[in-house]
């Protein structure tokens, strides 16, 4: 009996110990862990917190359209052709025919007036215009005056005659608004007959209208106005043109 209380002694004891010992160790093992720092073993990645979501599998996802730009035209580089020059020949100016050169034109510092001559033909006197180069004159007086001075002095070409007595002089001419003014000396009305008269009128009458063939004409004799002209009386009509002449007087 005492053996058998001995024994449940000791294992009572023995188990206590156990018991007292692993409560020592599971408390020394609990404030280890409790003060201890954290192991990256023991903390949870970053990888496994940031990790993306899963994504749905392809019989789960719908189908997404991507747009497609459409391609760029290729731009072709132009090729430029080089462009050839033809070498110029020059040729000697021996070889290079001239064209005339055009002649300078002389200055008109003339003018132009018909004087009126007369000649016989077949017993008629007939008036004929010659053209005489006058100096140029700004004012047609000046141009007349050079006409008369031309006519009085008498024709240069034997063909030709004139009706007015020699000796005959220009008083004086104007040109004015109304028409021409012709003042004539005293050896006008001299000498001759009709055929004389007429002509010799017809030939101040034409020449004084050479400028303007349709101006008017008053004729006077010493500064007096002509009204009769020879000693047959041939009335003179003043103002004078050249169509009541070859009405009144034809030659």
């Amino acid at each position: 009996m005492k053996d058998g209380q001995e024994v449940r002694r000791v294992s009572t004891a023995v188990i206590a110990g156990v018991c007292g010992l692993a409560l020592l160790t599971g408390g020394g093992i609990a404030w280890w862990t409790a003060n201890r720092s954290p192991t990256p073993a023991d903390t949870p990645s970053s990888a496994q917190t940031t990790a993306p979501p899963l994504s749905p599998s392809p019989a789960e996802s719908p189908a997404v359209v991507i747009p497609v730009p459409p391609p760029n035209p290729v731009q072709v580089p132009q090729v430029e052709t080089p462009q050839v020059q033809t070498p110029q020949v020059q040729t000697p100016n021996a070889l290079i025919p001239k064209s005339p050169q055009p002649k300078p034109l002389p200055q008109t510092d003339v003018q132009t007036v018909q004087v009126y001559w007369v000649k016989d033909a077949s017993g008629k006197f007939e008036g004929v215009p010659t053209k005489v180069a006058v100096k140029q004159a700004d004012k047609p007086d000046a141009a007349l005056q050079a006409a008369f001075n031309s006519l009085l002095a008498g024709p240069k070409d034997g063909t030709v005659s004139s009706e007015i007595p020699n000796g005959t002089k220009l008083r004086g001419l104007s040109v004015k608004n109304d028409g021409v003014y012709v003042d004539l000396s005293s050896e006008f009305t001299s000498g001759g007959g009709s055929n004389s008269m007429t002509s010799r009128l017809g030939q101040v009458i034409y020449t004084a209208t050479s400028l303007q063939p349709n101006t008017k004409v008053w004729i006077s004799v010493e500064g007096k106005p002509l009204e009769l002209l020879g000693g047959e009386g041939l009335e003179v009509a003043q103002p004078s043109t050249r169509q009541s002449f070859d009405k009144n007087f034809p030659l």
